[in-house]
């Protein structure tokens, strides 16, 4: 398998999960901004869509969304209990959390990253996305991770999301205000996952 991915964007989550599934595969990075890859390989070649993560199968086939590529690895390595078995309540829940962390997080941060081309809307925006991280906060209160006191695809869904509040780099590039310092439970969660080995390794990679 390959995996086309950018530094520090929503495919980080697949590369946590690659890693935790313990399944071999190919990491392609993708300038963004020119839509290129490789040798100055024309990228709209592989989603011409133009955006990342996408998940190039052995047999050729691709997957282009995040929150089904996880799965889609989940369901590759049962074993590694990164999601629970289609048909339980507790996958449906997952699905849930993959929904809303889609929805409601990762596209609400997208007028934040257009700044004032965003207009009036970014006034509208920016608190919205910061009551939907409260409310995961209050969720966090709850359990060690989303779905409980478990692991899984929704945590590697999260953390790639919440590094775009932290992490250096992407707030001074994109002028982000987005405090969750106050956000205790987060702040814990995050902590958490800085310390798993296969956040390490990802992190480390792509040079984030």
């Amino acid at each position: 398998m390959k995996l086309y991915y950018s530094t520090g964007s929503c495919s980080l989550s697949p590369h946590i999960a690659l890693r935790e599934a313990g399944l071999d595969f190919e990491l392609i990075k993708v300038d963004t901004i020119k839509h290129t890859y490789g040798d100055n390989l024309d990228y709209y070649k592989v989603n011409e869509l133009g955006y990342v993560p996408v998940l190039q199968l052995d047999n050729g086939d691709v997957l282009r969304e995040g929150a089904v590529i996880i799965q889609y690895i989940a369901d590759l390595a049962p074993e590694s209990g990164l999601a629970p078995l289609f048909g339980t309540i507790e996958r449906y829940k997952l699905m849930e959390w993959l929904s809303f962390l889609s929805s409601e997080i990762h596209k609400g941060f997208i007028p934040l990253f257009y700044g004032n081309k965003s207009g009036v809307y970014l006034d509208i925006a920016k608190p919205k996305l910061i009551s939907r991280f409260q409310w995961i906060d209050d969720q966090l209160a709850k359990s060690d991770y989303l779905t409980g006191n478990k692991f899984t695809i929704a945590d590697c869904y999260l953390f790639a999301l919440t590094s775009w509040a932290s992490a250096e780099w992407i707030v001074s590039r994109f002028n982000l205000d987005i405090d969750l310092n106050h956000m205790k439970n987060i702040e814990s969660w995050y902590k958490r996952m800085l310390e798993r080995p296969t956040v390490i390794k990802s992190i480390q990679v792509e040079g984030i």
